[in-house]
């Protein structure tokens, strides 16, 4: 497993939005039932059926998204943590799913991601253009597995899908780039972008069809939206677009 800690190419601006980001996926997640901080949620098994509400309520269920209308909770959730009062717009889920997440390690995985190749696409995109293009492969990734599992009545919750476009969009504008990365377990290494975000897309294809919680889908459809997004840019010209680009 690599992790990557840091890209050696230096951003020309503040990454704000990627700070934002970075912000409102933490303070989201310590106001929720899923972090011991929000105490007011409970314990025990109090706290785990707020935690799957919140779930619910929050999260892309994908037949509510392939359907437009909001789903009964599932007979073993009512069973286990009684029915859910909370009123839904599924169509909104698709973007409050982004910034919620199941535990810490979940959060800080997707952020550490998020912060390193982020500020690279960012000072590439600009700011503005980058907050755009990181919902647009949000929303690839979510309703991207909501088309692929249609009776599927699992929330989908994480950044992770939105940040795989990220990568994806990163590999492709800057090929050449390197980014400083741990490979477990101790080692440290300096190597090419499309080396080490490469592999994260290949192993995200290789782990298709494993029982999992991880929505691999997801990350595959968010990847490739991100890819496509940078081809277009590219093709814009080389001289024009990435001037375009670098304002915001």
């Amino acid at each position: 497993m690599a992790l990557p800690l840091y890209d050696s190419q230096p951003a020309r601006r503040v990454p704000w939005v990627t700070y934002v980001l970075v912000a409102a996926n933490v303070v989201v997640f310590l106001l929720t039932p899923m972090s011991n901080f929000a105490t007011w949620y409970g314990d025990g098994e109090v706290r785990e059926c707020n935690a799957v509400h919140f779930g619910y309520e929050y999260g892309a269920v994908p037949r509510e998204l392939t359907t437009g209308d909001r789903q009964p909770l599932p007979t073993e959730v009512r069973y286990e943590c009684g029915p859910a009062d909370h009123a839904k717009i599924p169509w909104t889920s698709a973007f409050t799913s982004m910034f919620v997440h199941s535990d810490a390690l979940h959060l800080l995985g997707n952020v550490v991601a998020l912060f390193v190749i982020g500020m690279g696409l960012e000072d590439r995109l600009g700011r503005w253009r980058y907050l755009a293009a990181y919902l647009l492969f949000g929303l690839a990734a979510v309703y991207g597995f909501a088309y692929t599992s249609p009776d599927s009545m699992v929330p989908l919750i994480g950044a992770s899908g939105a940040i795989a476009g990220v990568m994806g969009a990163y590999v492709i504008l800057n090929p050449r780039g390197r980014v400083v990365t741990w490979v477990l377990p101790v080692i440290v290494m300096r190597l090419p972008v499309w080396v080490v975000l490469g592999y994260w897309f290949v192993m995200q294809w290789l782990s298709l069809g494993q029982e999992s919680n991880v929505a691999y889908v997801a990350h595959i459809c968010g990847f490739v939206a991100g890819a496509l997004f940078a081809v277009l840019a590219r093709r814009a010209g080389p001289a024009r677009g990435f001037a375009a680009l670098s304002r915001g």
